[in-house]
């Protein structure tokens, strides 16, 4: 062997080590045959199948989770026939029978005519950063939850409520619907505050919201706490005497609890008064103010007694 050739054999062999001795795995495809020319040893160590398994494109495909394979593969395929480098996340099946997070970094070999030759790439085990990413995620999903969600009682907030009258808005207008809205507010809640103190005052409202909640009876129906000691309903495709007697059933409810209210000049029970609205949208419909007229019937509400529901239409 001439001293040019040893040195080539020499530092073919340094590479390789390094390859070997790297966390990411080293393979080759040969593109005519399909058939890897190269994998890394490493992989046996990663998902558990022998070096000398890996002899086609079948095998990669065959060890990949049903659900990525079809995606993946064409994927790979289209771009590898049009001779682009790119990379796939997916999950590789181990001999163990579970799925390791893999990115496959893929370059596209072409050989002196520009045709393509080879794949050349390097398998990435990535399933820690996917565990991460997963995490974060959940953590996103649970922040954007809370921020919907009223911190007290456990109910939307004010702000849900503003989106899905919203969107309930646009479909009454849209499909001819009528749109009911209830507001309704503790009768005397300084007072209640006042006698039993705030923990109490706090507990008294977690108590309303869960009860109140319960009158919210079709998936479309919606409850929130619209601040303070007021809360709200929205109930979609539904006309002003329906939304009556959701409102009574709402009486009935908080009745049925018999909240001390010892301080309370309507009654020596919790009570409620109520504003309702109803309309069908039209295009020069403001939500705002439908919101006011309904906010006046509950003013009504309070200036004629408190205990009562006042239905504006």
């Amino acid at each position: 062997m001439t001293d040019i050739a040893t040195e080539i054999a020499q530092d073919s062999a340094v590479y390789k080590t390094l390859l070997e001795s790297t966390k990411a795995i080293p393979w080759k495809i040969d593109w005519k045959t399909m058939a890897f020319t190269y994998i890394g040893p490493q992989i046996e160590h990663l998902l558990g199948w022998r070096q000398d398994s890996w002899l086609s494109v079948d095998d990669w495909a065959t060890r990949m989770h049903p659900e990525d394979r079809e995606w993946v593969v064409n994927f790979c395929v289209s771009q590898s026939q049009s001779g682009t480098d790119h990379e796939a996340d997916y999950r590789a099946l181990t001999a163990d029978g579970d799925y390791v997070w893999i990115r496959d970094v893929v370059h596209v070999a072409r050989d002196e005519n520009g045709e393509v030759e080879a794949l050349i790439g390097f398998m990435f085990d990535i399933s820690e950063r996917k565990k991460t990413e997963e995490k974060l995620k959940a953590l996103q999903r649970e922040l954007e939850e809370l921020s919907f969600k009223d911190g007290l009682t456990g109910v939307a907030n004010r702000r849900m409520f503003d989106s899905i009258l919203q969107l309930e808005w646009t479909n009454a207008r849209r499909n001819g619907q009528p749109l009911s809205v209830i507001l309704l507010d503790i009768d005397f809640f300084k007072q209640y505050n006042d006698h039993y103190g705030h923990i109490a005052g706090d507990d008294c409202l977690k108590r309303v919201a869960k009860v109140l909640s319960g009158a919210a009876a079709r998936a479309r129906d919606f409850f929130a706490r619209y601040g303070g000691e007021e809360f709200i309903l929205v109930l979609p495709e539904t006309d002003a005497k329906a939304a009556e007697r959701v409102a009574e059933r709402c009486r009935a409810l908080l009745f049925k609890e018999q909240i001390a209210h010892a301080n309370s000049p309507a009654g020596q029970i919790l009570t409620l008064s109520m504003g309702i609205g109803t309309l069908i949208p039209s295009q020069q419909d403001d939500p705002r103010v439908f919101l006011d007229a309904v906010d006046r019937n509950l003013y009504q509400a309070k200036q004629q007694g408190r205990n009562r529901i006042v239905n504006g239409n």
